[in-house]
């Protein structure tokens, strides 16, 4: 009996032996799969990431914020982003978000321009700016003027309130910091100016502190070169001389900057074109500053303001100088002197102040140049 009694027990222990065999068996192979899986899984987005990454390589990134010209932020603008040599329609195209930011990734080397536009807003066109392999490339801030009344019926202000925008802007300009500089408006499509603007604008200019220490200053000079005599010497002189010279410019400004640009029509800034053209289109722009005048119909026309105001200045002295030359006499070179002075400044608002001029609003650019020129596709 015992031996049978051994055999059952044997028999028990290895059918037990192998229940915990088989149940090892059966635990261990999901858990050598688990582990299997544990150790390829993490691999899979590793290296999908990777692959990402390889052929994201040299792709560039473009960002910039978007603002009006009072400094609000614009949502939901439409930004393009245009490669030279291709179509609008292949363009990349996002909304600028609730702060006015956007950001193009994954953008692919080239020289491309940047077309911002906005319902109230004028149309922004970029300079053509060129994206190396995987830079990050910053807009600098941009501001959109607000658009006339003509240009879209979602306008919120009028073209006279454009203009008052405009204006406090354009005053705000100093050469250093220092030398009114009010006269130029760096936005080519600037609003036209009322009667009561232009009327603002001159005697802003003729009530600025630097004009009352220039008088001054042109004043010592004459009263130490002796410069017209009859006025005499001492500080009566010297009091004779200052009126005279601020009488001169208080004439010149009002009459060849107010009253005759609102007779004639016409908008008696220099209207700034910018490097976004050529040289001798500049040159050109420039030298005919005296010459010509925008009118506030938007066309080129001969400067009857300008060459007017200038010729009345030099006839109205005549009630206060020296009577050596005649009103006709004075009112001929006055005239010809504005003429050949407006080249003079007209270069220096064209080539020379915008790179020493504070306050300049960022939006103020120059003349557009249009998407297919030269100047546009060559940065």
């Amino acid at each position: 009996m015992k031996p049978i009694f051994r055999s059952s027990s044997t028999r028990l222990a290895e059918t037990l032996l192998l229940g915990v065999l088989l149940t090892v068996s059966f635990v261990a192979l999901p858990a050598q799969r688990l582990f299997a899986l544990k150790k390829t899984l993490p691999e899979a987005p590793s290296a999908l990431l990777a692959q990402q990454a390889r052929g994201a390589e040299g792709a560039a990134i473009v960002t910039g914020t978007v603002s009006d010209i009072r400094g609000g932020l614009v949502a939901n603008a439409e930004i393009k982003l245009i490669e030279k040599g291709h179509q609008d329609a292949d363009a990349h195209q996002l909304a600028s978000d609730a702060e006015g930011r956007f950001r193009f990734t994954g953008i692919e080397p080239g020289v491309y321009n940047v077309v911002i536009a906005s319902p109230g807003l004028e149309t922004f066109l970029s300079p053509a700016f060129t994206l190396r392999p995987g830079e990050h490339y910053e807009l600098p801030d941009i501001a959109l003027p607000i658009a006339s009344a003509t240009e879209t019926v979602n306008v919120v202000m009028t073209e006279v309130q454009v203009a008052d925008e405009e204006i406090k802007a354009e005053t705000q300009q100093r050469v250093l910091g220092i030398v009114p500089n009010f006269y130029t408006s760096y936005l080519w499509n600037a609003a036209p100016l009322n009667t009561r603007q232009k009327f603002k604008l001159s005697i802003r200019s003729i009530t600025d502190p630097f004009v009352f220490v220039n008088v001054a200053i042109v004043a010592g000079v004459e009263q130490a070169h002796g410069t017209f005599p009859e006025y005499g010497d001492g500080p009566g002189g010297y009091g004779k001389r200052y009126g005279a010279a601020y009488a001169d410019a208080t004439i010149g400004r009002v009459i060849g900057s107010a009253v005759l640009p609102s007779l004639f029509r016409q908008d008696p800034r220099y209207f700034f074109m910018g490097p976004n053209h050529s040289t001798g289109a500049r040159l050109k722009h420039a030298l005919l500053a005296g010459m010509i005048a925008r009118g506030d119909n938007g066309k080129w026309q001969p400067n009857y303001s300008h060459i007017g105001g200038n010729a009345a200045a030099g006839a109205i002295s005549t009630l206060y100088r020296d009577k050596t030359y005649s009103a006709g006499e004075l009112a001929g070179l006055n005239a010809a002197i504005g003429i050949g002075g407006g080249a003079v400044q007209g270069l220096f608002r064209e080539f020379l102040w915008p790179h020493i001029t504070t306050k300049i609003p960022s939006y103020g650019k120059g003349k557009p140049a249009s998407p297919g020129s030269a100047k546009a596709a060559n940065p």
